[in-house]
């Protein structure tokens, strides 16, 4: 994709450089069309005439609205204006569903198992709370606290791979529209300096836009979180130095939801800048659009997208004339996808109308909240040594650490609530001594038959030829000073 853009760039230049010079040939009065490289659009599309014209009259030096290419700044919303939004949800939605919902790596609390199964059940009929955008938030803030940047890249990575819910042909990766694409290359062609400016995740941006969009990291806003040194701890930037032993890792402070005003703060704080030309589609980016819209020193333009393409895409064309009153009514030009683009995804794509949400998200996890127990387990506590050599090896099966990450993740599948302590244990065998480390597990308000079945998927998973289980009677008080 990336040499597709430096090959649009090169001919946008080169066919500018011929009209150029051809243009001295002709009589005066005569012009020469400059070929625009706009093929996924219809030609006669209002918002491609409104985008042109402005171009031309902010690039011309001879123009009164000529605009210095060192304030030719652009911003894009990126859902629902660069790639698709709502088949059926949020790509960020989406990801924190298979966070929650798929990845073995993590041991999601009875709340994240909540949310995560609430964000599945209500994506297809949009039934979600009020105030998800911040719920949203602060829920994948915690998810993916304490992975490296590097691992959240592939996390991102390995979930755009797959298939497109409701399409035929494409990745979600390559969800972007192509029209759009050809905006943004088009402005740079015309020394633009581009932006993304997103209500969601700046990281995932920056992986999302990889081989697609030829716009720099740094260019890109969105939702941010707290970052922190491997092994900073508790302890202040300010009084820790960065080692040879230290990555940078999430954390679960959430700093900014990029969304409204908020996206206004961001570009003055980030950019420094006015901007003279956004692209949006929501009510998320009526503020970005105002401020570029506003008391700006220069020409400037705004453009909100519609979905209104029922028959490539999941649009809804009565919503789309509404909104395109509203927005007109508000001074933005108006894209619209249905009449504006020749193609959205591409000729090979095919809207299936399917949807394998249900499917792919199907945890295999049992309810986390607890059933009543039994009433004689009331007083009894179950205690479990699991070792983690293999039975067959006498090898670790995995890292400690990883080790009680899966007793985490197996308990979490059983239980409302654990105790996990870290042990080590050693024995002799002949003149051969050996150590394992062993994982120590306390359960109470259980019954004997949960213990076991929990018990049957940990000797699978750590290939154990048993684990070693005692029963303690015990007095509970749930102790609270006043």
């Amino acid at each position: 994709m990336k040499n597709r853009i430096s090959l649009i760039s090169l001919l946008i230049a080169l066919a500018l450089a011929l009209a150029a010079m051809t243009g001295c040939a002709f009589a005066e009065g005569e012009t020469v069309e400059q070929e625009l490289p706009f093929e996924q659009w219809n030609p006669d599309a209002p918002s491609l005439k409104a985008l042109i014209g402005y171009i031309e009259a902010v690039t011309d030096p001879d123009s009164p609205d000529f605009i210095p290419e060192v304030d030719r700044i652009a911003t894009f919303d990126m859902d629902g204006t660069l790639c698709a939004e709502l088949n059926p949800t949020y790509l960020e939605y989406y990801l924190l569903a298979m966070r929650i919902l798929q990845d073995p790596t993590y041991a999601p609390d009875a709340e994240m198992l909540a949310f995560g199964r609430m964000l599945r059940d209500c994506a297809l009929d949009k039934s979600f709370p009020e105030g998800m955008d911040m719920l949203h938030a602060v829920h994948a803030a915690k998810a993916y606290a304490g992975m490296t940047m590097q691992e959240f890249a592939d996390f991102v990575t390995r979930m755009l791979v797959r298939e497109a819910d409701g399409f035929e042909g494409m990745t979600y990766a390559e969800t972007f529209y192509l029209p759009m694409i050809e905006v943004v290359e088009y402005l740079q062609a015309n020394g633009f300096k581009c932006y993304i400016c997103s209500g969601s995740d700046r990281f995932i941006c920056r992986t999302f836009i990889e081989g697609m969009l030829d716009i720099p990291y740094e260019n890109i806003i969105g939702m941010d979180v707290a970052l922190e040194a491997t092994n900073q701890g508790d302890a202040d930037g300010l009084n820790y130095v960065f080692t040879s032993e230290d990555t940078l890792v999430r954390t679960d402070r959430l700093l900014i939801k990029n969304l409204k005003t908020n996206k206004v703060l961001q570009i003055a704080q980030e950019i420094g800048r006015q901007p003279v030309l956004s692209f949006g589609n929501s009510s998320g980016d009526v503020s970005m659009h105002n401020y570029v819209l506003y008391n700006n020193r220069y020409k400037s333009a705004s453009f909100q997208l519609i979905a209104d393409d029922e028959v490539r895409d999941y649009g809804n064309a009565a919503k789309g004339e509404e909104l395109r009153a509203k927005w007109e009514g508000m001074g933005f030009n108006v894209i619209s996808m249905a009449n504006d683009w020749k193609t959205i995804y591409g000729e090979d794509v095919k809207k299936t109308g399917e949807f394998h949400w249900f499917s792919d998200l199907a945890e295999n996890l049992a309810p986390v909240e607890a059933e009543e127990p039994e009433a004689e387990a009331e007083d009894v506590q179950y205690v479990m040594y699991l070792g983690t050599n293999d039975k067959d090896t006498n090898k670790p099966v995995f890292t400690q650490a990883e080790a009680i990450e899966q007793a985490k993740a197996i308990l979490l599948k059983h239980f409302g609530g654990y105790t996990i302590q870290e042990a080590n244990g050693g024995w002799v065998d002949g003149d051969t001594e050996y150590q394992e480390y062993t994982l120590v597990i306390y359960l109470s308000d259980t019954t004997e038959d949960a213990v076991h079945a929990v018990a049957d998927e940990l000797i699978e998973t750590f290939n154990q030829s048993s684990v070693l289980i005692q029963t303690n009677p015990t007095q509970t008080e749930f102790y609270s000073a006043n």
